[in-house]
């Protein structure tokens, strides 16, 4: 069956290329419902070989009811199965298939690129590394250069002292060399030495393991965490979906406590309480509290004193307290500030023996966005050292982390400082692009809440925009149709009528009823008008078509 309608896709195809394009494209959507699974489908669950450049037709096995290969969906794990993660889910597989069918059929659509806003990656949407960062980094992984005489007059002098300073830490300066599996000792010193400036309290350079991105650092903490179904995590309401994935792999149970929108997406301590004690009477034994600041998807960035609360509860509970921190710079609103959940752990005089902590923080966001290094850590503190061996072990499962990601994560915990020869250049780029991202926000905020019937909170921080949208119940009804989410039927509609890529709601979990999108703030500002005239023009049309 599933060849007969991919057969059945390729002849629309043929025959969309043959006539000109039609104003609402229906040839195109009605294609992409021919490619997407139907719920009834056993492959429902997120299957990117429906998607995949080679026809699924084309592959042999492609069906597991008549395969003869040992491995089939049946015989998986299910907690693979179980998983999902919408961030790179159906929507952004068929934007895939569409920006390769532009390249030789750019007639056959309203637009004339895909712009992904699906996804926090800074630099695929045009945003510049820090000139100071990769400087170091190319002198690092090239250490032939700094031999060379050309050199000082094209890299800045701060930028040669500090690949020296790094690769003195490195022995025998083997940057394509396995590190300690906690990752090198030096630029652990230099990353705790960057906490304890941030903060003004000591951190342990023991206490940090670096990690390729903060992912892997959360799926450790699980591992540790979760041995059965009857473990469970407190994740937040809208969640990033690393959060719920992960808890499923590792089969523990995922318990819920709902963001309240209406106050800006709030943490309220009274919904905390509600569903750990409603997860107890189900049996469910709560090991930790996650907590994402500033947040993904919603943008808010938390009050000290709502921290406070949170510290005390997680001490109160005997809770380890998950604080994703990985967008710790950017914060656009001048009534709110970052402070780590360390930090206010410590000023409440909590000290190691008080509270379990577990700080994460990335280069892959900040003003950064070196998302493809893959660099990250996560700073450990309040586990006795028996369990620390059980962490570290884990670790070294994977031997260590990448080089590169380390060195990187380093120069973002001590950047250059006042006098240094970089320091004004890397100023100017740093408060360039955390400028841009604060008008970006604010543009696409104000755009969207003149939108009918959606709503959007403001964007106090992280990369994204989590508006609610109240749809007509005739689109209701076609998404109940077509076998999919309402938000998730907008979503197709909008990718195929402008090229633009969200995530629809359903992805990060909502409050039953709801619908919402996550968008980025991440294209360059020169693109932001068009993104605003072709959303805005999408939802009139789209709105029209469907109204009761």
């Amino acid at each position: 069956m599933r060849r007969f309608v991919i057969g059945q896709a390729k002849n629309l195809i043929d025959q969309t290329r043959r006539r000109p394009p039609q104003p609402h494209h229906h040839n195109n959507l009605r294609l992409l419902s021919l490619l997407r699974p139907s719920a009834s489908d056993s492959t429902a669950v997120y299957s990117p070989r429906l998607f995949s450049s080679s026809s699924s037709s084309d592959m042999p096995g492609s069906d597991s009811s008549t395969s003869s290969l040992p491995v089939t969906l049946d015989s998986i794990n299910p907690k693979v199965l179980k998983c999902e993660y919408a961030v790179r889910g159906e929507i952004v597989s068929i934007a895939q298939r569409l920006q390769d069918d532009l390249k030789t059929n750019k007639d056959a659509y309203p637009f004339d690129e895909i712009i992904y806003c699906n996804i926090g990656n800074p630099q695929s949407l045009g945003q510049q590394p820090i000139t100071f960062f990769r400087e170091v980094l190319a002198l690092c992984s090239h250490t032939a250069l700094l031999d060379e005489s050309a050199t000082h007059g094209l890299f800045s002098s701060d930028s040669i002292d500090r690949a020296w300073k790094i690769l003195d830490q490195i022995p025998g300066k083997a940057t394509g060399a396995y590190s300690h599996s906690q990752g090198i000792k030096g630029l652990r010193d230099a990353i705790a030495a960057g906490i304890e400036a941030r903060d003004g309290f000591p951190a342990d350079p023991n206490d940090i393991f670096m990690t390729d991105g903060a992912s892997p650092g959360v799926h450790m903490m699980m591992q540790l965490l979760i041995s059965s179904e009857k473990d469970g995590i407190l994740c937040p309401i809208p969640q990033y979906p690393l959060y719920s994935a992960s808890i499923a792999l590792h089969g523990g149970s995922l318990v819920p406590y709902y963001l309240d929108e209406a106050s800006g997406w709030g943490l309220e301590i009274s919904e905390l309480k509600k569903q750990l004690e409603d997860a107890k009477s189900k049996g469910i034994t709560v090991r930790a509290l996650a907590v994402i600041n500033p947040g993904n998807p919603t943008g808010q960035v938390l009050s000290e004193e709502n921290q406070r609360d949170i510290v005390d509860f997680c001490k109160k509970e005997g809770l380890v307290l998950l604080a994703d921190e990985v967008y710790q710079e950017n914060v656009y609103v001048p009534d709110k500030k970052f402070h780590s959940f360390k930090k206010v752990a410590r000023s409440m005089g909590y000290g190691e023996k008080d509270i379990s902590l577990v700080s994460f923080q990335s280069i892959s966001k900040g003003y950064y966005g070196e998302c493809g290094k893959r660099g990250g850590y996560m700073e450990v503190t309040g586990f006795t050292s028996d369990v620390r061996e059980q962490i570290y072990k884990v670790a070294s499962v994977n031997l260590c982390s990448n080089i590169s990601g380390q060195i990187l994560a380093s120069l973002v915990m001590s950047p250059p400082k006042p006098g240094d020869d970089s320091y004004d250049s890397y100023i100017a780029e740093k408060e360039g692009i955390l400028s841009s991202l604060a008008t970006r926000a604010k543009t696409l905020e104000e755009a969207l809440n003149k939108l009918e019937g959606v709503t959007c909170n403001r964007a106090e921080g992280a990369m994204y925009l989590f508006p609610c949208i109240t749809l007509p119940q005739k689109a209701i009804a076609a998404a109940e149709a077509a076998k999919t989410a309402p938000d998730a039927f907008y979503c197709k509609r909008l990718l195929n009528a402008t090229g633009i890529v969200v995530v629809p709601g359903s992805g990060f979990r909502q409050v039953p009823g709801t619908w919402h999108f996550r968008c980025t703030i991440l294209p360059q500002e020169d693109k932001i008008p068009a993104i605003v005239n072709r959303l805005t023009e999408f939802h009139k049309s789209f709105m029209n078509e469907f109204r009761d």
